[in-house]
């Protein structure tokens, strides 16, 4: 038993460090040897009779399932990073989360909810995406500078949040994925006293995250 649990604590470090190295965007191995090292603790337990044999089942069935999200997430960042390359999209990746930012000077017309037409396009290569790794819970918030009254504010990020997802479920993404909120001035990533802070406070983001988790 103490040889099994030796030989997956390294292969899991190894794993780890392995993930780790190079530009560190290989989440795959991360999510593989956590739930591998998960899932060789739960498989001992398991297994009474032969604690070294279960291990080994539990680490190998529960490290397939984490890489398998991994990867999956993996290639969706990959592939909106390619399609949305020169956009003006942000994309960022938190976890298991990614995060589309769209900036609202460049998505709507301003003080308006009605999507620019020079942005139908990078919306279409989101949706494209959107139905191929169709495993996703789809949040889309809208939010705003504090300029202006606060009601204003709260009505306009709510109007455009839902532009984005009508358009979204109109090019075939299924609305059930699919939530809008709006939340005005509340989250500023940006100082609200210079023109740069309240462009970049200006924006619709897109919250990519698995069902299953909430």
């Amino acid at each position: 038993m103490k040889t099994t649990v030796r030989l997956i604590a390294a292969s899991t470090m190894l794993a780890l460090l392995s993930g780790c190295a190079g530009d560190g965007m290989n989440k795959t191995a991360t999510y593989g040897g956590l739930g591998a090292l998960a899932g060789a603790v739960a498989g001992a337990a398991i297994s009474h009779d032969n604690r070294g044999k279960g291990a080994l089942i539990g680490a190998a069935l529960a490290g397939t399932a984490a890489a398998g999200y991994g990867y999956y997430a993996d290639k969706q960042e990959a592939e909106l990073r390619r399609q949305l390359e020169g956009s003006g999209v942000g994309i960022q990746r938190q976890g298991d989360a990614i995060k589309l930012i769209m900036p609202g000077n460049v998505t709507f017309k301003s003080s308006s909810s009605d999507i620019a037409s020079n942005f139908y396009n990078p919306l279409n290569q989101v949706a494209a995406s959107l139905k191929q790794y169709d495993q996703s819970a789809i949040t889309i918030i809208g939010h705003t500078d504090s300029t202006g009254s606060r009601q204003r504010n709260m009505d306009l990020s709510q109007l455009r949040a839902q532009s984005v997802s009508n358009y979204l479920i109109a090019q075939g993404v299924a609305g059930t994925r699919v939530s809008t909120a709006g939340a005005g001035p509340d989250q500023p990533i940006a100082s609200n006293s210079t023109e740069a802070g309240r462009q970049d406070n200006r924006r619709v983001e897109i919250n990519l995250q698995p069902m299953n988790r909430g």
